[in-house]
């Protein structure tokens, strides 16, 4: 064999598995981050989860972040960007967060944190067996708005007229009051319904609920509420009455109590699936989840404000008192 032949065929030989490991060679998995609110301290929760699982952001994964600085308008097209960007996980929050991810794709597998009854809404076909590209952590918003109510009574017994703090617009306002009014009727209350633009003017949502007088006020968990607490603030001063919503309202100053889950927490939990779908898991198959944990927050310095005398029942049960 002539040398140059040689040396062809030499070449050719280190050639080969240099082009066959560049084949096998895969890219770093990507996750698409959609949010309605900006980044917060439950974004860092999630990707501590991530962490916790051996999925570190620029080592081995990738997190592309969009997030829709609270105008939910603004989500279906963040959700196209991340579909055009081939993302690998889909993950999202909140009804606007997962319709708009479902409106983008039935292929790519998502993730939703925390959101609504995905079966009662029709994105899945059942909890254990979503049979989609769906799956996630749902949580009872309804029943938790009645359960504020209830709370609200034990606050303050003479409460007959309750306002109860909605989002313009949010599709789950009418099941949150068909299911609230049933605990307002064995409690002897009134409902009033005020549903405020969001985003929106601030002053003529001060001027609603500064002209239906209440002696109680719920705050409902819409995206809007749990994320800018210094309009919830804002109008609970206004009010001037004692108030339940969220735990993570009633810990940021904004309510006299909070009961609910712990976003943080899920946020965190979220990372479990995203892990499944990384490894291979079928989104169809892995089952939805529900919150087992609540949490109870009292605003004590709100209390006082307002003269609100905290029943020791209510003190013993909380995980956190806000002094």
């Amino acid at each position: 064999m002539k040398r140059r032949e040689f040396l062809t065929l030499v070449g050719v030989a280190s050639a080969l598995p240099l082009a066959a490991r560049a084949q096998q060679v895969k890219r770093m998995p990507r996750i698409g981050l959609l949010l309605p609110p900006p980044r917060n301290l439950e974004v860092d929760s999630f990707l501590k989860g991530l962490s916790d699982l051996g999925w570190v952001n620029g080592a081995n994964i990738h997190v592309e972040y969009r997030d829709a600085g609270g105008d939910d308008a603004r989500l279906p097209a963040l959700a196209n960007e991340l579909v055009a960007l081939d993302v690998d996980v889909l993950v999202t929050a909140t009804y606007p967060g997962i319709l708009a991810a479902h409106n983008a794709t039935a292929k790519i597998p998502t993730v939703m944190i925390v959101g609504p009854d995905l079966v009662t809404i029709g994105l899945a076909a059942s909890m254990a067996h979503p049979g989609g590209n769906i799956t996630g952590q749902t949580f009872f918003l309804t029943e938790l708005a009645a359960k504020r109510l209830e709370i609200l009574a034990g606050l303050a017994p003479s409460t007959r007229r309750v306002g109860v703090l909605m989002q313009r617009g949010n599709p789950l306002n009418n099941a949150t009051m068909s299911t609230m009014r049933n605990a307002a009727q064995a409690l002897k209350m009134e409902l009033l319904p005020i549903e405020v633009d969001v985003p929106g003017d601030l002053e003529s949502a001060l001027s609603l609920v500064g002209s239906n007088p209440m002696d109680g006020l719920v705050i409902t968990d819409a995206n809007a509420f749990v994320t800018n607490t210094s309009m919830v603030a804002a109008i609970v001063d206004k009010c001037r009455v004692p108030s339940v919503a969220a735990p993570i309202v009633a810990s940021r100053g904004a309510a006299l109590m909070g009961y609910g889950v712990d976003f943080t927490a899920m946020f965190r939990h979220a990372a479990v699936f995203v892990d499944k779908v990384l490894k291979g898991a079928n989104p169809a198959e892995i089952p939805i989840e529900q919150p087992t944990q609540f949490k109870t927050v009292i605003n004590h310095k709100t209390a006082k404000a307002l003269g609100v005398e905290i029943p020791p029942s209510l003190l013993v049960r909380a995980d956190d008192v806000i002094e």
